[in-house]
């Protein structure tokens, strides 16, 4: 239970800074703006999805985490990694084209392998496991 209520108040603080972030910038000036705040969002409520079914779980007195979730969990994971190389080479080649600043394409690196990793956790979910 102490990771579930971990999950929400990490979420919460995401959440919490995206809306001080947007209260503070102007959004409306910049897509690439639009797209962090879109992208981070997606990542609260993936967040808050993982956070209640763990929770129901435990309320029904079964485990947080079944075997089929783990499964899930570590196929998703295994194919985000390698999608997310290329991701990163991809960055490091349009780095030299873009002029964005070094910590702006960090930041598109890290949000772009959280979306990746949903992703990948919403393929395997729904199309499950090939050959397995």
């Amino acid at each position: 239970m102490k990771r579930t209520i971990i999950i929400f108040v990490v979420a919460a603080l995401m959440l919490t800074s995206l809306i001080m972030w947007a209260l503070n910038s102007h959004i409306g000036d910049n897509i690439q703006e639009i797209l962090m705040i879109g992208g981070g969002l997606i990542l609260v409520g993936f967040a808050i999805y993982i956070g209640v079914t763990r929770a129901r779980n435990s309320m029904r007195n079964e485990p947080p985490v079944d075997e089929l979730s783990k499964k899930i969990m570590t196929k998703a994971s295994s194919l985000s990694f390698y999608i997310s190389i290329y991701w990163l080479l991809f960055l490091m080649y349009v780095s030299d084209r873009v002029p964005w600043e070094t910590h702006t394409m960090l930041g598109a690196g890290i949000l772009g392998m959280a979306i990746i990793f949903f992703g990948s956790w919403l393929w395997v979910k729904f199309y499950g496991f090939r050959h397995e």
